[in-house]
């Protein structure tokens, strides 16, 4: 068992989960954004112990490290990666947010690294830290669909080769605690989906939460488990056969490209801070940033979807839909008669 202090502290018995946030990937960092509007927890309830039963964390990540010298240092940042590539820090949880790009596919160069080798004085490169520090994490979360799904960098005609981390290490690739790769997409990825994430890891790593399901896609099933369209607020108009035909109108989006039928992820019913936001809610259209393949397989944006449900349900059901519910709002609104 362990308990929550600060990074670089150690509980009495010496027992602390270290996590290492690596953004060394091909990335604009959204994750790690995201991450600070998160309050269901927040990154602070969880560093600060704010929660009952979670272990000592030390958090060593870019944007937050009370340890966060240059390398060479005596509170070198860099210095905790090299110690777990070592295997000095155990038991450690690796969180990798970027795509991975293949950094065999050309004659020279890197394309993206995270600090410098300390024999070699040169970058080490994303690659070679997954290769350093896979089999000895504990557990692996990949954040955002970058580093999920190969995101935006994934792209047809991009020349990095970049790809996701389950890409990279397999797709049935297993932690030496014998976890599977965890992934929360999102571009960005939504920052109370990947707090919860953590705090589900944290507190199954204390042995009082049971292993995190998952879908086929690595997704926390509890997250992803029903599309925009089951959360979303406009839903009924699509029963009744009202789209939209510009952005500025509260009816279904759908016709005017949203795929919130075949995406799965919970903004519209979550929200997006302290429940406020989140994609359709707020008129935009949901454009698959959590499926594998995006986005590639969605494009082009702002256009009708082509392989998603039907556009648009049989005019007269729509009229008959809106004939019943009128029945109905008629109805509920009628006075109750006095026994």
């Amino acid at each position: 068992m362990f308990d929550v202090r600060l990074a670089g502290s150690v509980s009495p018995d010496g027992e602390v989960l270290h996590i290492l946030w690596m953004n060394g990937g091909l990335s604009c960092d959204g994750e790690s954004v995201a991450l600070t509007a998160a309050t269901q927890p927040s990154i602070e309830d969880i560093v600060l112990g704010s929660l009952p039963g979670l272990p000592t964390v030390a958090l060593h990540w870019p944007f937050f490290d009370p340890e966060s010298g240059p390398d060479g240092g005596p509170d070198s940042f860099i210095e905790w990666f090299h110690r777990a590539a070592r295997g000095d820090l155990d038991p450690f949880i690796l969180i990798v947010e970027g795509s991975v790009p293949n950094e065999a596919n050309k004659p020279e160069g890197y394309w993206s690294g995270f600090g410098n080798d300390p024999e070699t004085g040169q970058p080490v490169t994303t690659t070679e830290w997954l290769d350093r520090l896979a089999p000895r994490a504990t557990a692996i979360l990949a954040v955002g669909t970058c580093a999920t799904y190969g995101g935006i960098h994934a792209m047809a005609g991009n020349p990095t080769g970049a790809m996701g981390v389950p890409d990279y290490l397999g797709w049935d690739w297993r932690s030496k605690a014998d976890l599977p790769i965890v992934c929360v997409p999102g571009c960005p990825t939504h920052p109370d989906n990947l707090s919860e994430t953590i705090l589900h890891l944290l507190y199954q790593m204390a042995g009082q939460a049971p292993m995190i399901p998952l879908d086929e896609a690595l997704r926390p099933r509890w997250l992803f488990e029903v599309t925009v369209h089951n959360g979303c607020d406009r839903a009924a108009y699509y029963d009744q056969s009202e789209f939209a035909s510009a952005y500025d109108a509260s009816t279904c989006l759908v016709k005017v490209g949203c795929w919130g039928q075949v995406v799965r992820c919970n903004v519209a019913k979550r929200g997006w801070i302290n429940g406020v936001g989140g994609c359709p809610n707020v008129g935009g259209i949901c454009i698959a940033c959590t499926m594998p393949g995006f986005p590639d397989r969605f494009m082009p944006f702002m256009e009708p979807p082509t392989d998603a449900a039907p556009v648009a349900t049989d005019p007269g059901l729509g009229g008959m839909v809106r004939t019943l519910r009128g029945f109905t709002v008629r109805k509920q609104r009628a006075p109750v008669p006095t026994p």
